[in-house]
């Protein structure tokens, strides 16, 4: 049977009047080019030049000197490599180098997509039947580089989604490297990453069992700084440090809004893009709660999927998992533990859906088979919609299926509570389909969520239409278990 569903006239477009101001440097040449013509000018030149920036872009970003100084001692080396002395460059003239080390990238220009939906930490000062949420969505810009991006709203009584002010100054984390690494876990990452083991133990013989982020970052540095090396051990230390930099914490300003906070791309292993955050609000067995997001980091050539928590939405933690069932996309963690397990979806060999248990939450194996293609809709490939959700008749997976022409479809499976690899039901047509008027976009032809949530007995269901814009349905509970059980 078809399960009625309502699709809600909310929309989420790509807005290209959101940007950032980020790093731009041009080569060293260009860069001592223009240094040379900065340095030729007078101090009042400079006070000028830098009152007419200030005037065109300060109201557009949060403290952007801040970010002019920041983007300055980049390129101290190469300013001392013109033998000019650091100390006798004026406050003005290092923000005007500053500025020209800086530009503005429009973060939600190109798409709006790939939405998740959870349980805000805030539920005071609400009316009956309201439910205060967070929204993560993909946001993507030129050259199809993607960031995670928040906007926080209400679900009154009726479902209907009202979104509070977004604010106006965007706003990138502040960064920090984690500080002590363990080196039998490094080790077994490597390993995974297939990173030959002559090169591997090279860097590791000289590691004490924890070893600190500069003093592994400097001897790859130095390695690969010599001239000499071969092609594949240069590879080799290029991916050890690509691996070393995908462990870090953001900081955002706590006086930010959170729709001005974006995790934008930050290490070599995602700078092509964040993609698909599935968030999902995790209560430990001691009622604590901790807010955990899976993500596909992208360089261009290889994808690493990573694991980010946060407590506050303001500062977070972001590692890549380990283990050989972390691989691919579609990772999605279940928001409790199973019998004393933490408990993952995954899609490893691209078309099934898979299950996994493990007693640390960034450590997966032994992947266990749990759905494959059953129906017409869902013949190329099968795999989740984000975590699955907790209900008194069995946890609910919301699938996607991906048919003729490349078409995704979501769907819907119920499996036993105390032994998820137990299905209960599953629907033979698909629960949301494109409409006519959603198949055109970035990526034709496409349905698709990161996370779902039940509010008012009915399903909460945020999805992108086509790869372009986001917008959200709502699904009654009643009918849909109707439909899974019997």
């Amino acid at each position: 049977m078809r399960v009625p569903v309502t699709r809600k006239k909310v929309n989420f477009l790509p807005d290209s009047s959101r940007v950032v101001a980020r790093y731009f440097m041009n080569g060293d040449e260009a860069t001592k080019d223009m240094l040379n013509l900065v340095f030729a000018l007078t101090e009042d030149e400079v006070r000028t030049a830098l009152d007419q920036t200030l005037r065109e872009f300060a109201y557009r970003h949060r403290n952007i000197t801040k970010l002019y100084n920041k983007h300055f001692c980049k390129i101290v080396s190469i300013i001392e490599q013109m033998s000019i002395p650091i100390k006798g460059i004026s406050d003005d003239r290092k923000l005007l180098i500053g500025s020209y080390l800086t530009m503005e990238y429009a973060i939600e220009s190109t798409a709006f997509f790939n939405p998740s939906i959870i349980p805000d930490i805030d539920q005071t000062y609400l009316e009956e039947g309201e439910l205060r949420v967070i929204l993560s969505f993909r946001a993507t810009g030129e050259g199809h580089i993607s960031s995670i991006v928040f906007r926080r709203g209400i679900l009154d009584k009726n479902n209907d989604l009202h979104l509070m002010s977004i604010g106006k100054s965007m706003d990138i984390a502040e960064i920090s490297h984690k500080k002590l690494y363990h080196k039998g876990r490094f080790m077994e990452k490597m390993d995974e990453m297939e990173i030959p083991a002559k090169y591997s133990k090279l860097i590791a013989e000289n590691l004490d069992e924890h070893f600190e982020y500069y003093t592994l970052k400097n001897a790859v540095i130095k390695i690969l700084n010599d001239v000499n090396i071969s092609t594949g051990k240069r590879l080799a230390f290029e991916e050890i440090k690509w691996l070393i930099d995908s462990y870090y914490d953001i900081e955002f300003q706590q006086d930010t809004d959170i729709s001005e906070r974006v995790i934008y791309p930050i290490s070599a292993s995602e700078s092509n893009g964040i993609e698909d955050a599935r968030f999902v609000r995790f209560v430990d067995d001691d009622g604590s709660v901790k807010f955990y997001a899976t993500y596909t980091a992208y360089n261009g050539h290889v994808i690493l999927p990573k694991f980010l928590s946060t407590d506050d939405f303001c500062t977070f933690r972001i590692m890549p998992f380990h283990g050989k069932g972390a691989l691919g996309k579609n990772l999605a963690l279940f928001p409790k533990k199973i019998n004393g397990k933490y408990a993952m979806l995954s899609r490893i060999d691209g078309v099934n859906n898979y299950i996994m248990f493990s007693d640390r939450n960034t450590l997966w194996t032994e992947p266990i088979l749990l759905q494959e293609p059953k129906y017409p809709w869902e013949f190329s490939k099968i795999g989740n919609c984000g975590s699955p959700i907790w209900t008194e008749k069995g946890w609910l997976i919301i699938t996607h299926g991906v048919g003729p022409m490349r078409r995704y479809c979501i769907g819907a499976a119920l499996f036993d509570l105390g032994d998820p690899t137990k299905e209960i039901g599953r629907l033979e047509e698909p629960l949301l389909m494109p409409l006519e008027n959603e198949r055109e976009g970035y990526v034709p032809n496409v349905v698709y969520s990161c996370g779902s949530v039940i509010h008012n007995n009915q399903l909460i269901l945020p999805y992108a239409v086509s790869d372009y814009s986001t917008t959200y349905a709502v699904v009654d509970m009643s009918e849909l278990f109707e439909a899974l059980i019997n």
